[in-house]
């Protein structure tokens, strides 16, 4: 098995990755391979709505969009990790999930987790903002005890939030526990459901 995580922050090793690598520990200590990757300082394009997405890719290959949607086809689960702006999610990751979502063809059924950084506050908002992703998606969303959240504004003070910390290895330990659900499902028989033609419906009278 095998959950991608994505960094979120322009700060390779800052805090957000500091929060990814707690989830990591409990990942890789029940042998699920892990793979983070960071989305770094270079632009990635928003989601024009053109529609021309297709084969889970995105007509634009300028980024690293395509690359992580070439991965996702791979993986058995999913940790997005983001820090707090202006109460929300990233730049570069909202722009990322944009595309990556609606370019994926491949997420349905797929666990999901989101986990944010922030100095003092916004964390709620933003948290509210990524889980949407796979609520939108046939995905289940992995909960711990807590909101899935971190404190501090340096690597050093996120690890001085060991409430925080505990958040994060007991959203591993859940992660860890639901693949291992769903393997074992899968060789019991049990499948997916079948998912019904969409009815897209408006208000327009």
């Amino acid at each position: 098995m095998k959950v991608l995580m994505i960094n979120g922050s322009p700060h390779k090793e800052g805090c957000t990755y500091t929060a990814l690598k707690e989830v990591e520990k409990e990942l890789v200590g029940a042998d699920i391979e892990v793979e983070m990757v960071h989305l770094g300082q270079s632009p990635i394009r928003g989601c024009t709505g053109c529609g021309k997405c297709a084969n889970n890719r995105c007509i634009f290959d300028d980024d690293i969009v395509n690359r992580i949607l070439e991965k996702s086809e791979s993986a058995d689960a999913y940790v997005f990790g983001s820090p707090v702006h202006y109460a929300g999610a990233s730049g570069a990751i909202t722009s990322f999930l944009d595309r990556f979502f609606y370019a994926g063809r491949v997420h349905a059924h797929k666990p999901g987790a989101a986990i944010v950084s922030c100095r003092r506050g916004g964390s709620t908002a933003a948290l509210d903002q990524l889980n949407k992703y796979f609520a939108i998606s046939n995905m289940p969303m992995v909960p711990s005890q807590y909101w899935n959240m971190v404190h501090g504004n340096t690597p050093d003070q996120v690890k001085q939030d060991l409430e925080g910390m505990q958040i994060m290895r007991t959203l591993g330990k859940n992660m860890v526990w639901l693949l291992k659900c769903l393997e074992a499902g899968k060789a019991a028989g049990i499948e997916a459901p079948v998912r019904e033609k969409r009815i897209a419906t408006n208000f327009i009278r």
